[in-house]
């Protein structure tokens, strides 16, 4: 399996419990807005920009994509996001009451999902699919992640172990109770471990994300038709 360190675009510390914010998909527009009341951090205001229109525009109006790109450079420009010098893994922690959760944040390959090597269970919608799309391709960005399971490995176990043994960037509470922590994996040698064993795998498995997946590799082909001097990876 292909799973690659990224230069993440990420919140400055002190700022991150502003930034953070459900998926797009679990509120409806009227629920993000008076989410986002007194909130101008939110990043709401990239995933569902329609928030930020008059309420009788329809979320899939270009306009709509349009305030989304125009957001999150607004956020990069007054230093709320900032990117990491180099491709880095992130350890993402949610914990529940006595309830623990870790995942890594990484890239994955289209070719690995077009191969069916990444694994769906589900049928996506054309108009949900196509919303996708238009909001990755105007952003140019990957604003929702993918939830990927892979059968268990103890040796990337052990490595994510290593990995949160450093001092969290984030670490806070939110809705419900929750703790978010936050651990950035940038030891090369780490990194390179964790590529290592992840390449082992024969399959990884979409938990959630089905639509975001088929858009990502829709945006990949959009692009190498606009770029035919492409390089492949």
């Amino acid at each position: 399996m292909i799973v690659k360190p990224f230069a993440g675009l990420r919140p400055i510390p002190e700022k991150a419990a502003e930034v953070a914010s459900p998926p797009y998909d679990v509120l409806d527009s009227n629920e993000a807005r008076e989410r986002t009341r007194g909130n101008p951090n939110s990043f709401l205001h990239v995933t569902k920009p329609e928030i930020d229109l008059d309420p009788t525009i329809s979320q899939y109006d270009d306009r709509v994509y349009q305030r989304g790109a125009e957001n999150l450079q607004r956020f990069i420009r007054s230093g709320l996001l900032v990117q990491d010098e180099k491709p880095c893994f992130y350890i993402y922690k949610l914990q529940m009451g006595d309830h623990i959760q870790v995942g890594l944040v990484a890239a994955t390959g289209v070719e690995d999902y077009l191969n069916r090597r990444i694994k769906e269970h589900e049928s996506t919608r054309p108009d949900k699919e196509q919303d996708r799309v238009n909001h990755i391709d105007r952003t140019n960005a990957h604003t929702g992640p993918v939830f990927l399971m892979y059968k268990d490995r103890p040796g990337i176990g052990a490595l994510i172990a290593q990995g949160m043994l450093g001092r969290a960037v984030y670490d806070f509470i939110s809705d419900y109770g929750i703790r978010h922590t936050l651990y950035v994996v940038d030891d090369d040698l780490l990194i390179s471990k964790l590529e290592s064993e992840f390449g082992k795998l024969e399959a990884l498995y979409v938990a959630d994300g089905h639509h975001r997946s088929a858009a990502a590799a829709r945006v990949r082909e959009m692009r190498r038709l606009r770029n035919p001097g492409y390089e492949r990876l």
